[in-house]
């Protein structure tokens, strides 16, 4: 069985394919030409169906879509749903936006949680939902050189090192994506069968 993971985003794709067994897992960029799906929703839940819907429809495949974003407690959740476009750039270039606007929060005041929403769409339009959740730290500093986004700047305290400190497996034990893969798997199994 195949499952086409509606993103282009190779670290997404690694994360993904390192927990998803028993499926040929296919990105956007394996397929005929997908359209492309802004992200005009509010909610992470609204942009993961958007894109999960898309793929799905165009490809006639089961497609598996995550929106995810930072969102830290001092910024009133911010950047939020609109983590990937918090600033324009590349990753870095997002991470010291972030910085910059943090550099007045005491340490105490400085918490944060990566969450993703995994939208799963059959190819007559069924949509069902997972979740994920991952409670940190923003830190003055990047730190790591693994993951991408902001895993640099984003403290996992129980470990005492950054998501870009992780290993691939220690990350896919614990990060937001795999919370929301571990709920998710049940109907991933209901495909196999």
């Amino acid at each position: 069985m195949r499952l086409l993971v509606a993103t282009r985003n190779a670290g997404k794709l690694r994360e993904l394919r390192g927990r998803v067994g028993g499926l040929e897992v296919l990105s956007l960029d394996d397929v005929a030409p997908m359209p492309e799906v802004d992200e005009t929703e509010d909610t992470l839940e609204g942009n993961a169906r958007l894109k999960a819907l898309a793929a799905a429809r165009a490809s006639g495949l089961w497609s598996l879509a995550d929106d995810s974003g930072l969102f830290v407690d001092a910024l009133g959740g911010a950047p939020g749903v609109h983590s990937a476009r918090y600033a324009p750039g590349t990753d870095a270039d997002r991470v010291h936006a972030l910085l910059r606007a943090m550099e007045h929060v005491s340490d105490g005041a400085r918490g944060a949680a990566f969450r993703c929403v995994l939208a799963l769409a059959t190819p007559d339009g069924e949509v069902r939902f997972a979740r994920g959740e991952c409670r940190g730290e923003i830190l003055r500093a990047a730190r790591g050189t693994q993951g991408f986004g902001y895993d640099p700047v984003f403290l996992v305290p129980a470990l005492g090192r950054t998501m870009a400190e992780l290993t691939l497996e220690e990350k896919g034990r614990l990060s937001h994506r795999a919370r929301a893969l571990d709920a998710v798997a049940p109907l991933l199994d209901a495909l196999k069968a």
